[in-house]
C-alpha cells in the first residue's frame, strides 16, 4: 500500500486496519525514499504469499500486476489512486477503495489481458510523442482531461521532440506527433485516448496516432476517427522506433525513458483479477470537450511568432 496515493486514501479509509483483519500482510510503502515493489512482490511470493494486492496508483497496479502474471497467481486491484482508470474498467468502486477489500471475502475471478512495453508491463497504456509529454507535466496528474484539452494542440503543433514511426500489424504510421498504445482499444471518439475500455479480454492492443501540419487539420481533431489526422486501429503487437536511441513515454500515468525500438505487446488472459461480487459497474467516462479543443488548436496554429510547416498532409493509406 502506497500511504501518499490519492492524497492519502490509504489512511482517509483505513485501509491497512480493514486488509489485516481479513488476514492479510500488508507492505506499507516508505514515505519517505525510494521502494522496489517488484521485489516486494516477488519476496511476498517467496515467502508463500497466494495473492498479491495493490493499493496506489495504476503505474504501481502494474508493476505488482506483472509479478502475479509471471507467478500465475490473483491480483487484487485497491482503487486508493487519483484517477484509478483500470478500477473503473473492471467496475470497481472508486468512491471508497475499501469496498474493493470484499473481494478476499465474496470475490470472482476475472481474467484479463496484460500490455508490456520492452517487457515491462502497464494495464492502461503507453503514451509516445505529445501524448508523454503531457504525462510529464505536474498538472497532468490532478487533471488528465483538462490538462489534455488545453496542452494536446499547442503540443502537437510545437512537438520537436524525437520523430517517431509505428507500425501496428500491417499498418505504418509515419512521423505521428502522438501516439497512444492501450491494453484493448478505448472505447472512444475522440484523439487523446481520455475514454475508458469496454472489455479488457480481447487480446489485442489499441492504437491512436495522431499527426497535424495545419489549423484544418487540427481543428479536425473534435471528429476523433473520422478525422483524417487521426489513425486509429488495433493489432497484437506494436513497434515504434525514432530517431534516437532512448524516448520518454508515459506508462500506465508515469514518465519514464524506454530504448528504441520500442516493442509494445499484448498478454492475453495473462492476469487473475479477483474482485468484489458484487460492484458499481461501470460509469460514464469524462466526455471530449470538443468546442473547448478546436478553440485550443486553431489559436495555437493563429500565432503570429509560430511558423507554419509546409509540408504536406497525412498518409492517406492510414
Amino acid at each position: 500500500m502506497n500511504p501518499r496515493s490519492g492524497g492519502g486514501k490509504v489512511a482517509r479509509f483505513r485501509l491497512v486496519e480493514n486488509a489485516e483483519a481479513l488476514g492479510a500482510r500488508v507492505a506499507l510503502l516508505d514515505e519517505l525514499k525510494y521502494v522496489d515493489v517488484v521485489e516486494v512482490a516477488r519476496a511476498a511470493v517467496a515467502r508463500g504469499a497466494d495473492l498479491l494486492g495493490v493499493a496506489g496508483g495504476d503505474g504501481t497496479q502494474a508493476l505488482v500486476a506483472g509479478v502475479a502474471a509471471d507467478k500465475g497467481i490473483p491480483f487484487l486491484v485497491i482503487s486508493a489512486g487519483t484517477r484509478n482508470h483500470f478500477a473503473l474498467d473492471l467496475g470497481l468502486d472508486r468512491e471508497d477503495p475499501s469496498r474493493c477489500l470484499e473481494a478476499l471475502t465474496d470475490g470472482v475471478e476475472l481474467r484479463v489481458d496484460l500490455g508490456s512495453i520492452n517487457g515491462r508491463s502497464f494495464v492502461n497504456n503507453a503514451s509516445f510523442g505529445a501524448y508523454a509529454e503531457l504525462v510529464r507535466r505536474p498538472e497532468y496528474r490532478d487533471d488528465k482531461t483538462r490538462t489534455t484539452l488545453q496542452a494536446l494542440p499547442e503540443l502537437l503543433v510545437g512537438q520537436s521532440g524525437p520523430q517517431l514511426s509505428a507500425r501496428a500489424g500491417e499498418i505504418e504510421i509515419e512521423r505521428p506527433q502522438a501516439l497512444l498504445v492501450s491494453n484493448n482499444p478505448y472505447a472512444t471518439d475522440d484523439p487523446a485516448g481520455l475514454g475508458r475500455r469496454a472489455r479488457l479480454y480481447r487480446g489485442i492492443l489499441g492504437v491512436i496516432g495522431v499527426r497535424v501540419d495545419n489549423a484544418m487539420q487540427a481543428a479536425s481533431l473534435q471528429r476523433g476517427p473520422g478525422s483524417e489526422s487521426v489513425t486509429v486501429t488495433t493489432a497484437p503487437s506494436v513497434t515504434v522506433t525514432a530517431d534516437a536511441n532512448e524516448i520518454p513515454v508515459g506508462l500506465d500515468g508515469e514518465a519514464i525513458l524506454v530504448r528504441t525500438p520500442v516493442s509494445c505487446t499484448i498478454r492475453p488472459a495473462a492476469l487473475r483479477v479477483r474482485v468484489p461480487r458484487h460492484r458499481p459497474g461501470r460509469g460514464r467516462a469524462p466526455l471530449l470537450d470538443r468546442d473547448r479543443l478546436r478553440a485550443l488548436a486553431t489559436i495555437a496554429f493563429r500565432r503570429p511568432d509560430r511558423p507554419r510547416r509546409q509540408t504536406g498532409g497525412p498518409n492517406e493509406d492510414a
